[in-house]
């Protein structure tokens, strides 16, 4: 793990932040870049083939995916194209609502593996803890789910194993039959929706906060503080609010398919945010949306 220090207002400050490459470490070892490369909503085909080649060639070495984002082959083929050695790369997918259960799980794994051209991924999420239709037992889904990538993980199909959009209610259930405690959760997590319990369970379990839509809605960006702070840093917004999310000790997964803007989300190593502007962005709750209710989702 970064070596961490904290201010006198409880706010990790990141020492040794240097460059994309450099890693937190999970709870069972595995290191993990500390910036990753989201590919949610990028179109299947050459779209997400070259903004993936574009991350890497930027000097991304953390690229998420998922069953559900159904850009799987092409997240692949731009891996491929990369001519990165599979062990230079950080590879995520996740477990889509429809493949919950022991034997489904094993098989969207399988799927997924062949999509992406790997013989393993370095992390498996399960992508949703209540899907619509597992809502009546979605308990006893998810324990067979993780019982599946537990096996996986213990024969090399997988590095390390967690959640994603899970609750606390929903980690706590979990416990109870897991063998092996979740290293991650992948959640909305930005200025505009801290889940401050979220995260303090996590903290308290060692699972590493991973955000997903790090810079909210675009609703982000016409956030006056923000665009004032900016300027002030000489930064972008997006710069702004990845920093910032990096000295909370998360990891942000931004996305982009412009290669200007992928190589921008990257440079955030060489400045630091103040202990007021922590705080000043800490406070705008609600500014850019709220993370869905798992419990409520309708897919």
């Amino acid at each position: 793990m970064l070596p961490l220090t904290y201010d006198k207002g409880g706010i990790f400050l990141m020492t040794h932040l240097t460059k994309l490459t450099d890693t937190y470490t999970l709870a069972n070892g595995v290191e993990i870049p500390i910036v990753g490369f989201g590919t949610w909503q990028t179109p299947d085909g050459d779209v997400a083939k070259s903004s993936v080649e574009a991350a890497l060639k930027a000097g991304y070495r953390h690229i998420d995916t998922a069953a559900a984002y159904g850009n799987e082959e092409s997240v692949g083929a731009g891996l491929k194209a990369s001519g990165l050695k599979r062990e230079d790369y950080f590879l995520t997918t996740k477990l889509w609502n429809a493949d919950h259960g022991y034997e489904a799980a094993k098989k969207a794994l399988d799927t997924s593996l062949q999509k992406l051209g790997v013989d393993y991924v370095d992390l498996y999420l399960i992508h949703w803890p209540n899907p619509a239709a597992f809502r009546d037992n979605w308990a006893e889904a998810n324990a067979d789910s993780w019982r599946a990538m537990e096996e996986a993980l213990e024969a090399g199909k997988v590095r390390a194993i967690g959640v994603s959009n899970f609750r606390p209610k929903h980690l706590d259930e979990l416990l109870k039959t897991a063998k092996v405690t979740p290293m991650v959760n992948q959640i909305f997590l930005n200025p505009s929706d801290l889940q401050p319990e979220v995260v303090a369970y996590n903290d308290a379990h060692n699972i590493l906060s991973e955000a997903y839509s790090p810079l909210g809605t675009g609703k982000i960006f016409e956030v006056e503080a923000l665009q004032k702070m900016a300027e002030r840093y000489n930064r972008s917004v997006a710069q702004i609010v990845l920093r910032w999310s990096l000295q909370h000790g998360f990891l942000p997964l931004p996305k982009s398919v412009h290669e200007d803007r992928i190589i921008q989300n990257g440079q955030l190593f060489d400045f630091e945010l103040s202990h007021h502007d922590m705080t000043l962005i800490d406070d705008l709750h609600g500014v850019a949306g709220l993370a869905t209710d798992p419990d409520t989702t309708n897919f």
